[in-house]
């Protein structure tokens, strides 16, 4: 005898609704938990240690308190050695990562950096009380010296710079003072060199900016020791750079020359030309003095004259002698007279006064002397001679079956390409000049074939290393992902799929365990234990089940009417579990699947 089972419908209270994927979770055995955990939690494993492993490593301080041209460079650096940095708040330090920071400072230490900041006048302002006269002129000094850096780093060639003055002590009681002195120290950037004219720029620049200050008394040097402003005259021991560069541009001029001439006919890569030149960079001097012959005086050119005039004895006329009638007399001439005529006598004996005086006359007169002075300077850098050794290969041609061959070139074609050399180049032979033309065959250098392996080429290893960490962790995280994770997100999706054939077996059991009051338990049970089973189609099935409610209709009376029919309690209690099953579905499925199991035992 069965019954059914009697649930009040204010007893029961409304059970929430779980949501599917508990639903789905409550589903899967321990394995297929435990199995599902272990992924998710690896997943998550490689998740977090991506990017940890990814995220930049922990950063120190490189250089703190940097100004802002030593800091553009430090920056430009380590984007060039490609090494990660940021900044600190403010800007006022550089952040590397903490394993690279030795390593960066003395790659940066070996190309100058930082450089250090120059102080300039700016030191005069900071004066304090009580300074002697020997820290200002030091204070003074230092300042000069900042801002004379300053300037010679500001050229495009110098990387830095220091300049030491030699400044000293100016006393009034000292007969010869001591003239200032400087020296200056450069630091030229890779492939640059200072051309005469920059060094004499700055050789000017600092005897200008320190009074009393001579150029010949500055020193420029390099980085080498090498002394740069070295006189122009003290060159004469030894060729200097800039005779060498000279040498080298007459030669290449030269040959580009040879070069030009001869590829169009034997063909590019196919002649090789080195030129020689002796040049001569000695300055000469020579000055002489020419004196022509004296030349008429009408001819010459005075250059001074004096003449001098002396009158001795009285003045013409004027009476002399003892007065008396002798006197008075006129003289008588000289009877023989020697050298022309006597002067008449007086009477006294003696000459007349106006004969007796004398006059003298000296003329001196200078002349231009005839002079040609002439000086002649030799200009430096003249070519003494010139070698020429040109080099030509063989001619290549074909024969009959297609083959490449080569063949010497004929006496004929030597001789005009040794002419063309030397008309190209200027041949002079009273200054010694050689040309020397030869006609070879020109080795060609294998290629060499690297057998090295692909797997152990460098480049290979280098982009290995560099991938080797975001495909390993990849690869991981979808081992884990394939073997773990999506199995159990399989295994939860599985009764989904069968949930139609399920909850139709649990409405066909319920419907005649309803119906027949327990003549069909059994078909019941098990179409509910189906039902508690498929959790997600109970409700759809049980909805269908309360809906499949066949009209009957009720026999008519003895008048022809229709009887109405008193529900019974079985009628009234299978309206409260179909209203129940209705609203809560799932708390019915859940006491169905507890009289399977047993736990409250099977209704009687």
């Amino acid at each position: 005898m069965s019954a059914v089972a009697e649930i009040p419908a204010g007893s029961l209270a409304p059970i929430a609704e779980p949501s599917p994927f508990v639903q789905r979770l409550s589903k899967l055995d321990r394995t297929q938990r435990m199995r599902l955990g272990a992924g998710i939690a690896l997943l998550v494993l490689v998740v977090i240690l991506g990017l940890v492993m990814g995220r930049q490593a922990d950063y120190r301080t490189l250089y703190a308190n940097l100004t802002d041209k030593d800091g553009g460079a430090i920056v430009a650096q380590l984007s060039q050695m490609n090494v990660p940095y940021k900044y600190s708040e403010g800007g006022g330090a550089i952040l590397v990562p903490s394993d690279r920071v030795h390593d960066v400072r003395l790659r940066l230490a070996s190309l100058g950096l930082p450089k250090g900041q120059v102080t300039g006048f700016e030191l005069m302002e900071n004066n304090r009380f009580g300074m002697t006269q020997f820290q200002e002129r030091l204070t003074f000094q230092r300042g000069l010296e900042g801002e004379l850096t300053r300037s010679i780093q500001a050229l495009s060639s110098v990387a830095s710079a220091r300049v030491h003055l030699a400044l000293p002590n100016q006393n009034g009681f000292f007969r010869e003072q001591q003239k200032p002195s400087a020296s200056v120290l450069l630091s030229l950037h890779g492939g640059r060199v200072l051309d005469r004219t920059q060094l004499a720029g700055i050789v000017h620049l600092v005897a200008s900016s320190v009074p009393e200050m001579s150029p010949s008394a500055v020193s420029v040097l390099d980085d080498t020791g090498k002394l740069l402003s070295g006189a122009p005259e003290g060159s004469a021991n030894g060729a200097d750079a800039q005779q060498l560069q000279y040498v080298s541009l007459i030669e290449q001029q030269y040959t580009r020359r040879i070069m030009d001439i001869l590829e169009p006919i034997v063909g590019r890569n196919n002649v090789k030309a080195q030129v020689t030149a002796d040049v001569d960079f000695t300055q000469t001097e020579q000055t002489s003095e020419q004196h022509r012959p004296n030349l008429a005086s009408d001819a010459s050119a005075v250059r001074s004259q004096q003449v001098v005039e002396t009158t001795n004895g009285p003045t013409p006329g004027q009476p002399s002698g003892i007065p008396g009638a002798v006197s008075n007399q006129p003289p008588q001439q000289a009877n023989a007279p020697i050298n022309g005529a006597s002067a008449p006598l007086t009477a006294s004996g003696q000459a007349a006064a106006g004969q007796q005086g004398g006059a003298k006359r000296e003329s001196v007169t200078n002349y231009e002397v005839d002079k040609t002075v002439r000086t002649v300077r030799g200009g430096a850098g003249g070519i003494k001679r010139l070698s020429a050794a040109v080099v030509v290969n063989h001619q290549t041609s074909k024969d009959d079956k297609g083959n490449p061959t080569t063949r010497a070139l004929t006496p004929e074609q030597i001789t005009q390409m040794t002419a063309l050399v030397r008309e190209t180049i200027g041949f002079n032979q009273e200054r010694g000049d050689s040309v020397n033309l030869m006609n070879a065959v020109f080795v060609q250098d294998a290629a060499v074939d690297d057998t090295t392996p692909l797997w152990r080429q460098p480049a290979t290893l280098e982009t290995a290393r560099s991938l080797a960490w975001p495909v390993g962790t990849l690869l991981l995280a979808l081992i884990v992902m394939f073997g773990l994770v999506r199995p159990g997100m399989k295994a939860m999706m599985a009764p989904k799929a069968l949930a139609g054939g399920a909850g139709a077996g649990g409405a066909a059991g319920g419907a005649g365990g309803a119906g027949a009051a327990g003549a069909a338990g059994a078909g019941g049970l098990a179409g509910a234990a189906g039902g508690a089973g498929g959790a997600g189609g109970a409700g759809a099935q049980l909805n269908a089940l309360v809906g499949d409610d066949a009209q009957r209709p009720a026999l008519p009376g003895p008048d022809g009417t229709a009887v109405a029919l008193t529900p019974t309690d079985h009628q009234l209690r299978l309206e409260a579990a179909r209203k129940l099953a209705l609203e809560n579905p799932i708390a019915v499925a859940n006491i169905v699947k507890d009289w399977i199991n047993g736990e409250n035992g099977a209704p009687t």
